[in-house]
């Protein structure tokens, strides 16, 4: 999908004239261009920008950027992007389009843009509705038409931010995927949740994996007796191995002590499971 496309009626409503192109640009010094300070991204991707720039050494910039009067100077309205790849392609200047905002057009527009292009980072796009949805009283349907994506699919991203901190860090920097941290909220205990996080971070897990794991972290203890969860706590040290040997394996796993000898049940839950235990025990094969 082109970059236009993406704009389509949402940005395009708030600042139509960059969007149809009809008012004339100026040049403006990017020194003189201040950045936007409700900008909701934070991470920017070094290769995708030195590509930019590249392209920009070579045809110019394409499409101004659209910024406001500030004293003598300019806050960066759209096109943050287009500045860094500017700078880094050694131009001095830009084509931009000059209109004065509010302090608040100058948020919706930030964080519409971003949302439209599709360049913030899960937890920066959540964050970025949640904040529209305060400060504006957009509704999820609102977003959703302006936005040009479904309302569930909003709904769901929003919910991302109810969980630990050390998913969201995981989310934030690309190691897991939203479909990966999402079957998380389904576990109701923090400090469980918090452990199958790591589970999912430390191994790497696919999200039907990870959805197994939290299926199985819900029904745990369900239909055990008494008896048995008292062997399982009789000693930490078999605790604490039982729970190293469940994360290596990424399924449930019980030590059965029962001197001089013992039991170890590994838990498998479908053909999928079973092939995946195969490949972490033996990842040779058969011999």
């Amino acid at each position: 999908m082109s970059d236009k496309r993406r704009l389509g009626k949402g940005l395009g409503a708030l600042i139509p004239d960059a969007v149809s192109g009809s008012q004339e640009t100026d040049r403006v010094d990017l020194d003189r261009i201040k950045a936007n300070p409700f900008q909701p991204r934070k991470e920017f991707d070094e290769d995708r920008l030195k590509e930019l720039a590249e392209s920009i050494r070579e045809h110019g910039v394409l499409q101004a950027v659209v910024l406001s009067p500030d004293g003598d100077d300019y806050i960066l309205v759209a096109g943050e992007r287009r500045c860094r790849a500017a700078r880094m392609a050694g131009l001095r200047a830009v084509p931009a389009i000059v209109k004065h905002y509010s302090e608040n057009k100058l948020l919706e527009i930030a964080l519409v843009e971003n949302l439209q292009r599709e360049d913030l980072n899960p937890v920066e796009e959540a964050r970025a509705y949640r904040q529209l949805m305060k400060d504006y009283n957009y509704t999820q349907e609102d977003l959703a038409k302006k936005i040009g994506k479904g309302r569930s699919s909003i709904a769901n991203s929003i919910r991302l931010l109810a969980l630990p901190a050390i998913v969201l860090d995981a989310l934030n920097n690309g190691t897991i995927t939203p479909g990966q941290a999402r079957p998380l909220l389904s576990i109701e205990d923090t400090e469980k949740q918090k452990e199958a996080g790591r589970t999912i971070i430390t191994y790497q897990l696919s999200a039907r994996e990870a959805e197994r794991l939290a299926a199985r972290i819900c029904n745990e203890g369900k239909n055990v007796n008494k008896k048995e969860q008292q062997e399982e706590k009789q000693d930490p040290l078999y605790d604490a191995l039982q729970l190293e040997i469940q994360r290596k394996l990424g399924t449930k796993v019980r030590i059965k002590r029962a001197p001089p000898g013992g039991i170890i049940e590994i838990h498998y839950y479908g053909d999928e499971d079973f092939d995946m235990l195969v490949q972490k025990l033996l990842p040779e094969g058969l011999k």
